[in-house]
């Protein structure tokens, strides 16, 4: 009979994973200071490294706050803490090729869905940020680097819409590559003036309250920018 392979964790990491366990369960909740570093030492019997290295690991996280001169204290996870924290792994995913193909076809399941709930839950004060989001996005045609703000700022009305604080981080997170890809895309000649087009045509399905109209508008525009990357990628500028 084969043995059962056992993983031996290092010492900060059990110590991570207890004072996890302790958050999750309640035994620690947002607010409360964590343990003097000395009495978490005589706690665990570990060195003051383990522990260094499992608070560490705990912010990172997004579960523990460590300010200089005061002792760790419990947070309350925000979803774009959460999601900053998976920055790096996502930037090494869109390194590669198939990696910003995976990551636009999220995108597109996102604003998609955000075009559609818009078109139904949109209010006149939603479409007025939302067309004097456009109003600065047409303005900043020929501009490439003002418009690509304001074309990530179009897309954050729409997100602002649902009130739901997971997309807005979801949202944040993909900003930086975001703009990234209007970089690149907008290196090809008329495509600031094709995506405002189509930023018109997706306004003018919310402001009429057609959620058909809304997702056709913007799986269109996504589709437009994802053929558009592919070819790029195809001659070597991506």
């Amino acid at each position: 009979m084969t043995a059962p392979l056992i993983v031996r964790r290092k010492l900060f990491e059990q110590v991570a994973a207890h004072l996890e366990r302790q958050i999750l369960d309640g035994a620690l909740k947002p607010g409360d200071r964590l343990p003097p570093e000395r009495d978490l030492q005589e706690q665990f019997g570990v060195g003051r490294p383990a522990i260094r290295e499992a608070l560490i690991a705990l912010q990172r996280t997004g579960l523990i706050e460590i300010a200089n001169g005061t002792r760790a204290r419990v947070a309350m996870p925000t979803p774009s803490g959460v999601l900053e924290g998976m920055l790096p792994a996502v930037r090494q995913m869109l390194s590669t090729t198939q990696g910003q193909r995976h990551f636009h076809q999220v995108r597109t399941f996102l604003e998609v869905g955000l075009a559609r709930q818009a078109a139904r839950e949109a209010t006149e004060e939603h479409l007025a940020r939302l067309a004097a989001a456009l109003e600065r996005n047409r303005a900043a045609i020929g501009d490439t680097r003002t418009f690509i703000a304001t074309d990530v700022a179009f897309h954050y009305v729409l997100a602002e819409i649902p009130g739901n604080p997971v997309i807005l981080g979801l949202h944040d997170a993909m900003s930086a590559w975001l703009k990234q890809q209007r970089a690149l895309t907008l290196k090809t000649a008329g495509q600031d003036a094709t995506a405002y087009t189509a930023h018109e045509r997706i306004f003018a399905a919310i402001r009429s309250h057609d959620p058909d109209a809304a997702e056709t508008a913007m799986a269109d525009h996504m589709r437009q920018l994802g053929t558009l990357l592919a070819t790029l990628d195809g001659n070597g500028q991506g």
